[in-house]
Parts: C-alpha cells; structure tokens; sequence
C-alpha cells in the first residue's frame, strides 16, 4: 500500500514598497525641478541688471528700449555743488559697478559751487570714463555755469561733446571767495570783536573786521591760484584754446554767456536737448538706440524717511533757517560759483 502525500496550498508573502514622495513619477519630476533651477538662475544672472543694490540710487527707466540690457546712464549734477552732498559720487560708484552701461551722459544744472567739490566730482567723473573706457557726453540744463562747467570738462578732448539747450546759461568761469564787512553796523550797536588769536592772519576773512591789505593779499593769492587750476581744466576740455590764449583770456573773465555766446567762442560743442546728448552717446559708443536702454538715478527712499513724511519735513524745514547754509557764512572759502549771494541763499 502506497502513501501518496498531499500538500497544502503555497503561502505567497506580498511585500508591498512604500509610497515615494512624488510617486510613481518621482524621478521624472525630480529632473524638471532641477532644470527649472537651474533656468531661474540663468534669468537671475541675466536680468541682474534690472534690479538696484540696496541703499544705492535707484535705477529708473528714461528712454529707448525698456527690453535692452546695454545701458546709456544719465548722471545728474543739479543744484549748488556741496562738499557735503554725495549723490553725485554715489551715482558715479553705481554707473562703476555696473557693466551693462555703455556710456554716461552727465546732465549738469547747476550754477557751481565749493572749488573742492567741483573738482572733487570732476576728478572722479574723469577717472571713471578712463577706467571703464565709457563715452561721456554732457548735456547742459539751465545753468551750467563755473563749478558746473569745471565738471563738465572731464569729457577731455572729444569732440562733439558738449550739447547746451537754447536758453541755457553758461560760462561763469572764475573763483569767488565772498566776504561780507559788518564791523560798522556793530560799531552802531556798541559791538566789539575782541577774538583771541595765536597769529595776525589766523582771523583773516572775518566778517566783524575790516580786511587788512596783508589779509587781502594773503587770500588774492589763494584765489588765483584756484583761477590758474580752473583755466587749466577748461584748456583739458577745450584743447583748441591752448594756442589761443587771447581767446582764453576772453571767456575766462567771469561773465555768462548764452549758449550760442558758448558755441561761437569754444565752450560748447552743439546746442541740443537732453535727447540729442543721449543720441551722441550712443554713437559715440556704437550702438544703436534701437538696442540700449537709457536710465537714471534718483535717491533711495529711508525706511524712516517715509514714515515719517521725509519730503514734508524737509518741506517745512525749508521755510526755517538753513543751519548749514549758515555755518558756510561763517568759513572763508573760495567757489567756482555764479551767484553774488551768500551759500546759506544759493544752497537748498
């Protein structure tokens, strides 16, 4: 008799993979996601340019082409030139960092200012456009007169440069140093300077004393040495006038002068507007105005400026005393500045 075995049914053991985060499709997905890293960077690197630093003028848009990338910057100097505003260098340090900028174009509307702060402005307008090999063209407002020409001689000796408006002023090349005599109006209110100095000059140029001829010598002297440097600057960005000198001497008197006055006589290249000026550069930089986005540059708004109203503020602080403007009264200091006002009037 034979035993035949019997088995019973096979037990199968399922082991079932947990579920991934994506799903079947994980993989798949993990390589868009990279791609569309890696794109957005791409974007970011390319439209870099769009975007403006923290706590750096903001950039806005002008003119031509807003999809361009290559970029015509306008640099404005307006108003008196302060040794204590630094919007003007703080533009130049932007345009500097930025290499999608293919030329500046420096629109100036100002009747000058401190002999320290034009040339300061000048010295590093100049050494920008030689450093990054920029084009540089300027474009005349209203006024651009003394310190205001000074610095827009750092276009050196390229020609077609310079583009003044029609009804603009400009000229005013010279060095004032203002002093004001009020001794006899406090002799009238029984009022004596009885200042303790270390040396007869070291109260030179104050304003409750009559000048001496030694003290007026002293300064003469100070103030015609900034007049030489100034003609020097002038024959840099006017290189014709050097074998010319009767014709220096002529727009170096001090007078303003219209702007076609300063075409006929040297100081200006071309009357045109702003537009012309941006135009010029362009060319000059070899590109097409069709292909650049032409900017400028406005302060960046402070946090607690605006909460507190700043443009208000200062409004109201404007119909007040100027502090500063007074504190400038009181120092002996030479301008390449068109006005006969004191700096507390001729400063915002």
């Amino acid at each position: 008799m034979s035993t035949v075995g019997t088995s019973g049914p096979t037990t199968q053991i399922i082991v079932q993979q947990p579920p991934t985060m994506f799903g079947r499709f994980g993989k798949l997905l993990l390589v868009v996601i990279g791609i569309c890293v890696l794109t957005i960077f791409a974007l970011m690197a390319k439209y870099q340019s769009y975007f403006t630093p923290r706590d750096q003028p903001q950039e806005r848009f002008h003119s031509l082409s807003r999809t361009a990338t290559k970029k015509i910057a306008i640099l404005r100097v307006e108003g008196v030139i302060l040794d204590t505003d630094d919007f003007v260098k703080r533009q130049i340090d932007r345009i500097r960092e930025d290499q999608s900028v293919v030329a500046v174009v420096a629109r100036i509307n100002s009747p000058g200012g401190t002999v320290t702060a034009s040339d300061y402005i000048h010295h590093h307008l100049h050494q920008l456009v030689e450093d990054r090999d920029l084009p540089l063209v300027v474009s005349m407002g209203s006024v651009c007169a003394s310190g205001g020409y000074y610095v827009a001689m750092a276009v050196g000796p390229q020609e077609d440069s310079i583009f003044a408006e029609r009804a603009t002023w400009t000229g005013s090349i010279g060095v004032i140093m203002p002093h004001y005599d009020l001794s006899g109006l406090l002799a009238r209110i029984d009022v004596e300077d009885d200042s303790i100095t270390s040396g007869d000059l070291k109260d030179m140029g104050t304003p409750t004393k009559p000048m001496t001829p030694e003290e007026r010598a002293v300064l003469q002297e100070l103030v015609m040495e900034s007049f030489e440097e100034f003609k020097e600057i002038v024959l840099a960005g006017r290189p014709k006038l050097k074998d010319k000198p009767d014709d220096l001497a002529a727009i170096t008197t001090g007078r303003i002068f219209t702007a076609q006055q300063a075409v006929d006589r040297g100081l200006v290249d071309k009357i045109g507007f702003l537009e012309e000026a941006i135009e010029r550069a362009a060319e000059l930089a070899n590109v097409s105005t069709d292909s650049v986005r032409c900017v400028e540059y406005e302060q960046p708004p402070s946090v607690l400026g605006s909460l507190l109203g700043e443009n208000d503020l200062k409004g109201t602080l404007g119909q007040g005393v100027n502090m500063r403007g007074l504190l400038e009264l009181t120092t002996p200091r030479a301008y390449y500045l068109w006005t006969w006002l004191p700096a507390a009037l001729a400063s915002e």
